[in-house]
Protein backbone atom coordinates (compact mmCIF):
# COMPACT_ATOMS: atom_id res chain seq x y z
CA UNK A 1 0.00 0.00 0.00
CA UNK A 2 0.96 3.36 -1.22
CA UNK A 3 1.12 6.67 1.56
CA UNK A 4 0.42 9.54 0.23
CA UNK A 5 0.72 12.93 2.24
CA UNK A 6 -2.91 15.05 2.99
CA UNK A 7 -3.90 16.93 0.42
CA UNK A 8 -2.32 14.92 -3.03
CA UNK A 9 -3.86 15.19 -6.39
CA UNK A 10 -3.36 12.09 -8.69
CA UNK A 11 -4.07 13.38 -12.13
CA UNK A 12 -4.40 10.65 -15.06
CA UNK A 13 -3.02 11.22 -18.94
CA UNK A 14 -5.73 9.87 -20.68
CA UNK A 15 -3.52 9.40 -23.76
CA UNK A 16 -0.56 6.91 -23.96
CA UNK A 17 2.85 8.01 -23.66
CA UNK A 18 5.96 6.38 -24.92
CA UNK A 19 7.73 4.33 -21.94
CA UNK A 20 11.49 5.63 -22.96
CA UNK A 21 10.57 8.76 -21.78
CA UNK A 22 12.15 9.50 -18.29
CA UNK A 23 11.98 12.28 -15.72
CA UNK A 24 12.62 14.99 -18.41
CA UNK A 25 10.45 13.92 -20.75
CA UNK A 26 7.23 13.69 -18.40
CA UNK A 27 7.98 16.78 -16.54
CA UNK A 28 7.82 18.47 -20.22
CA UNK A 29 3.96 17.02 -20.73
CA UNK A 30 2.92 18.20 -17.33
CA UNK A 31 4.04 21.72 -17.68
CA UNK A 32 3.60 22.34 -21.42
CA UNK A 33 0.47 19.90 -22.39
CA UNK A 34 -1.16 19.56 -18.83
CA UNK A 35 -0.50 23.58 -17.79
CA UNK A 36 0.56 21.86 -14.14
CA UNK A 37 2.73 22.93 -12.04
CA UNK A 38 5.06 19.91 -11.37
CA UNK A 39 6.62 21.20 -8.47
CA UNK A 40 3.00 21.06 -6.56
CA UNK A 41 3.82 17.79 -5.40
CA UNK A 42 0.84 16.13 -6.94
CA UNK A 43 1.09 12.71 -8.68
CA UNK A 44 1.37 12.39 -12.55
CA UNK A 45 0.20 8.70 -13.90
CA UNK A 46 0.89 8.12 -17.18
CA UNK A 47 -0.05 4.38 -19.00
CA UNK A 48 1.51 2.95 -21.61
CA UNK A 49 -0.38 2.36 -25.04
CA UNK A 50 -0.88 -1.55 -24.20
CA UNK A 51 -1.73 -0.34 -20.47
CA UNK A 52 0.63 -2.84 -18.78
CA UNK A 53 2.91 -0.69 -17.66
CA UNK A 54 2.50 3.08 -15.22
CA UNK A 55 4.66 5.64 -14.79
CA UNK A 56 4.20 7.61 -11.80
CA UNK A 57 6.28 11.24 -11.22
CA UNK A 58 6.30 13.55 -8.53
CA UNK A 59 8.59 16.01 -7.03
CA UNK A 60 9.69 14.76 -3.82
CA UNK A 61 11.23 18.15 -1.87
CA UNK A 62 14.71 17.96 -3.73
CA UNK A 63 14.23 16.74 -7.27
CA UNK A 64 12.42 14.66 -9.38
CA UNK A 65 10.81 10.93 -8.43
CA UNK A 66 9.63 8.56 -10.66
CA UNK A 67 7.90 5.03 -10.03
CA UNK A 68 7.24 2.58 -12.29
CA UNK A 69 5.84 -1.01 -12.61
CA UNK A 70 4.49 -3.71 -15.30
CA UNK A 71 1.86 -6.16 -15.44
CA UNK A 72 3.57 -9.71 -16.12
CA UNK A 73 -0.36 -10.54 -17.36
CA UNK A 74 -3.08 -8.57 -17.86
CA UNK A 75 -3.92 -4.70 -18.07
CA UNK A 76 -4.74 -1.54 -15.57
CA UNK A 77 -8.50 -0.89 -16.15
CA UNK A 78 -8.87 2.61 -17.00
CA UNK A 79 -11.78 4.14 -16.98
CA UNK A 80 -13.11 6.10 -20.42
CA UNK A 81 -13.21 9.25 -20.04
CA UNK A 82 -12.76 12.21 -22.28
CA UNK A 83 -9.61 15.37 -22.41
CA UNK A 84 -6.58 14.87 -21.75
CA UNK A 85 -6.65 14.64 -18.04
CA UNK A 86 -8.48 13.78 -14.91
CA UNK A 87 -8.12 13.22 -11.64
CA UNK A 88 -8.84 10.48 -9.15
CA UNK A 89 -7.88 10.44 -5.69
CA UNK A 90 -5.18 8.51 -3.79
CA UNK A 91 -7.51 5.50 -2.58
CA UNK A 92 -8.89 4.79 -6.20
CA UNK A 93 -4.80 5.02 -7.48
CA UNK A 94 -4.09 2.51 -5.15
CA UNK A 95 -6.93 0.39 -6.17
CA UNK A 96 -5.63 0.99 -9.92
CA UNK A 97 -2.20 0.05 -9.03
CA UNK A 98 -3.78 -3.32 -7.76
CA UNK A 99 -5.41 -4.17 -10.52
CA UNK A 100 -8.85 -3.13 -9.35
CA UNK A 101 -11.00 -1.79 -12.81
CA UNK A 102 -12.43 1.58 -11.21
CA UNK A 103 -15.79 1.08 -13.23
CA UNK A 104 -16.54 -2.42 -12.85
CA UNK A 105 -14.58 -3.41 -9.11
CA UNK A 106 -12.96 -6.06 -10.99
CA UNK A 107 -9.85 -7.63 -9.67
CA UNK A 108 -7.40 -9.15 -11.89
CA UNK A 109 -5.48 -12.53 -10.72
CA UNK A 110 -2.35 -13.04 -8.59
CA UNK A 111 0.08 -14.67 -10.88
Amino acid sequence: MMMFPPGVKVFIATHPIDMRKSHNGLAAIVQSTFKQDIFSGHLFVFFSRSCNKVKILYWDRNGYALWYKRLEKGRFGLPRVSGELFTINPQELCLLLEGIELTHKTRLRSL
